[in-house]
């Protein structure tokens, strides 16, 4: 009968031994594992931000240098889509070679129902604060793209934009005419430059439907 016990005795302990060291080597496994995986996370992340930014570099590049060659010409093209998402769109050469020679924004005239008018303007940024002007940077640029005769096709949505945006039920608005206004920088003999007086221009004319309004 003790040899029996002694026997079941050694087995019980032998099957806690083996599960002890079953328990410990799984443990460190898995800790090996969860140390791996975290390595290779890591690294995967940092090879995505390299390839990403290696690509941002490029596409600012191709996008920005003022240079009309097939080559940019071609990376433009591939990252246009991009950069118009983003609204990271810039047109730097707008420093040089040849700075803009005026200054130009878009004003709407707004024709309500009762024949009254009203102009209405996009935020021009010398009539505001240094902290309006940080948030509302966007809307000169899109201002300067407005005035571009190959960006027509946004005229429409612009003007039911503003009839939306100034009308109210019992006076809507009729009509909606997008008007360009500019003043020419002309060069002095001395190098400096001088405005000339306002001239404007007729970009537009929208006659405003009911449905536009809704």
């Amino acid at each position: 009968m003790k040899t029996r016990y002694n026997l079941a005795n050694h087995a019980n302990f032998e099957m806690k031994k083996k599960a002890y060291w079953h328990r410990l080597l799984t443990q460190f496994g898995s800790r090996e594992l969860s140390k791996a995986q975290i390595f290779w996370r890591q690294r995967a992340k940092r090879i995505a931000i390299n390839l990403f930014l290696g690509f941002h570099i490029l596409a600012i590049t191709c996008w920005c240098v003022p240079l009309d060659t097939p080559l940019f010409s071609l990376g433009k093209n591939l990252v246009r889509p991009y950069f118009l998402w983003a609204g990271l769109f810039q047109s730097w050469d707008m420093f040089a070679p040849t700075p803009a020679l005026a200054n130009s924004y878009v004003e709407a005239i707004v024709v309500y129902k009762d024949g009254s008018r009203r102009t209405w303007s996009f935020p021009r940024m010398e009539q505001l604060s240094l902290s309006d002007r940080y948030f509302r940077e966007r809307y000169r640029k899109f201002s300067e793209n407005l005035q571009n005769d190959q960006n027509d096709a946004l005229w429409p949505d612009v003007a039911r934009r503003i009839a939306r945006a100034n009308s109210t039920p019992s006076n809507p608005a009729k009509t909606v005419i997008l008007v360009q206004r500019w003043s020419p920088i002309v060069p002095r003999a001395d190098g400096s430059y001088q405005p000339e007086p306002w001239d404007q221009h007729v970009l537009y004319g929208y006659g405003v439907k009911r449905e536009d309004l809704q």
